[in-house]
């Protein structure tokens, strides 16, 4: 039987963005449907000392790692569909590269702490 590789879903918004509140209970699906999977909601700026130095302009930035490293990053639509098509290629490509960019290396590994702790 194949391992289940180990993935995290973090999404970035703030409390002010209407897409963001909107969102939120798309996000909670998504939960549900990859519950092998750990899911963190961030606001950027309640937990800015996770997101810093990376600046988010456009909402909602997801951040996807799996096996701890980050896969994905970046903005997508705010459709339910949207991300659980983004999560399932994720996990059906564990062998995939993972991004180089450090800033981005560098916030999964907070995120990741942060949804240890």
């Amino acid at each position: 039987m194949p391992v289940k590789p180990d993935v995290l879903v973090a999404c970035l918004c703030a409390d002010w963005c209407g897409a963001c509140r909107e969102y939120k209970s798309r996000f909670e699906q998504a939960q549900a449907a990859f519950s092998s999977a750990r899911f963190l909601w961030v606001d950027i700026e309640d937990q800015a000392d996770w997101v810093d130095p990376i600046e988010v302009e456009n909402f909602p930035s997801i951040l996807v790692t799996v096996d701890g490293e980050p896969r994905f990053f970046g903005t997508v639509l705010p459709h339910l569909e949207t991300l659980e098509r983004l999560i399932k290629a994720q996990i059906d490509a564990p062998t995939a590269p993972a991004l180089r960019d450090p800033q981005v290396r560098a916030l999964a590994q907070r995120l990741l702490a942060a949804a240890e702790a």
